[in-house]
């Protein structure tokens, strides 16, 4: 007996008509025209059946948290530091742990089902560090929550910085972050790489940087981060995040960076949304994108996915936890609006972003959990252009939400009363 069989599903590949059996909360099979006994049967219509949607760079500290104590009146990066640097002192740990809540129902409504999330650690009470550890053994049945030992003052410009951070991952933090775009100089920023990763490697920890988060062309810390992760063979383990310098860098020296992140292993993570809104605020015109070189990252065989980055915080007033909305910005930003372009931006925000997090269990074929989501779209390239609602999201076999497909009642003039979900196909 089967708890679930859902017929009639279009797969992300473009397998059409296709069918889904769980049990006992994993995909026991797929494929076309399953029959066998089931306590659910669900007709997916011909509708996109995917996994579910993952961010692998958040910062829910934060989030929830905008005018506390105000509104960053500039829209800047450093602004943004220097706000939050004003409402750290007044953090509580009871009102973290309830907005962190609040957006982690945003997520799984949105079929957002993991989160990499990074946590300050530059204050040495570790307030921050406690509330999201609380959170993420709240949020385990139904979340997969991944903590990042994030220094935001610099880990070496901060007073105790490395041992905070080491107090941290002691507490229970998954991965070791950084910033070391941040630190007093590039030497200091370089010195900070090489001192986290030697951390992770003795730790047996993934890496996750926030990598050259500037318009500064010299700003390459990427660089040192990929030799590193090649010195002490953390291939696979480390991500870059951000690197909005690539976006000022001249072509050559690209040329030489791009095979060297490949070889690496490093992965990169671009944050569309809020790079777009933080970087190039100092150009007047032609003003700069302001994100990283996300097609050519992708053609030279890294592993490139999308974050949210913010939601409501000191640095981003928008958001509602949507991945969607953050591979629509992606793909306008980076240009990439063919067919395989599109689906590309789909996989950033799905299996791309899952390996990042090195998920186990994440995928829609035999032997994985039965997690995944039933958008109203027939393709990935529909449901980045509607936002797609989001009619069923299910976590290992269970049903976890459910939204009303989205509809609109048309009374015409000259026309029979019609219904419409903007699908040409409907």
């Amino acid at each position: 007996m089967l708890d679930l069989l859902i017929h009639n599903a279009t797969l992300p590949d473009g397998a059409t008509d296709m069918s889904v059996a769980v049990r006992d909360g994993r995909i026991v099979e797929v494929g076309r025209g399953l029959q066998a006994p089931a306590r659910e049967v669900l007709d997916a219509g011909g509708l996109l059946v995917s996994p579910p949607f993952v961010d692998p760079h958040f910062h829910m500290d934060a989030t929830l948290s905008y005018g506390l104590p105000r509104i960053n009146q500039s829209g800047t990066l450093l602004e943004g530091i220097a706000l939050w640097g004003e409402l750290k002192p007044l953090l509580k740990a009871e009102a973290l742990v309830e907005r962190a809540l609040a957006y982690c129902d945003w997520a799984v409504a949105k079929g957002l089902l993991a989160i990499r999330s990074h946590v300050d650690t530059s204050d040495a009470s570790l307030l921050a560090v406690d509330a999201l550890l609380e959170v993420k053994r709240l949020v385990a049945p139904y979340l997969d929550l991944q903590l990042v030992a994030f220094p935001q003052d610099g880990v070496l410009r901060s007073p105790g910085g490395v041992d905070n951070l080491k107090r941290a991952l002691d507490k229970g933090v998954d991965v070791v972050g950084g910033i070391p775009h941040f630190e007093r100089t590039m030497a200091d920023g370089a010195a900070s790489v090489k001192l986290l990763c030697e951390i992770a490697a003795e730790r047996g920890t993934l890496v996750d940087m926030h990598c050259d988060e500037s318009d500064d062309p010299l700003s390459r810390h990427i660089e040192t981060l990929a030799f590193e992760a090649q010195r002490l063979g953390l291939q696979g383990r480390v991500t870059g995040s951000h690197c909005t310098s690539m976006h000022s860098m001249d072509n050559y020296y690209v040329s030489k960076l791009l095979p060297l992140i490949a070889e690496s292993g490093v992965a990169v993570v671009s944050n569309p949304l809020i790079n777009i809104t933080l970087q190039g605020r100092h150009d007047s015109y032609p003003k700069r994108r302001g994100m990283t070189r996300v097609p050519e990252l992708m053609a030279a065989g890294v592993d490139v996915a999308f974050g949210h980055d913010c939601v409501m915080d000191p640095w981003y007033g928008m958001g509602s936890g949507d991945m969607l909305e953050v591979a629509h910005m992606g793909l306008h930003v980076a240009q990439m609006t063919s067919q395989a372009g599109i689906r590309q931006c789909f996989d950033a925000v799905t299996v791309n972003a899952a390996r990042v997090m090195h998920l186990e269990g994440y995928g829609l074929e035999a032997g994985c959990d039965a997690s995944f989501v039933l958008l109203q779209a027939r393709d990935p390239v529909e449901a980045i252009r509607l936002r797609a609602t989001r009619l069923k999201v299910y976590r290992k076999g269970r049903l976890m939400a459910e939204t009303a497909a989205a509809t609109a009642a048309l009374h015409l003039p000259g026309r029979a009363p019609a219904t419409s979900w903007m699908n040409p196909r409907a």
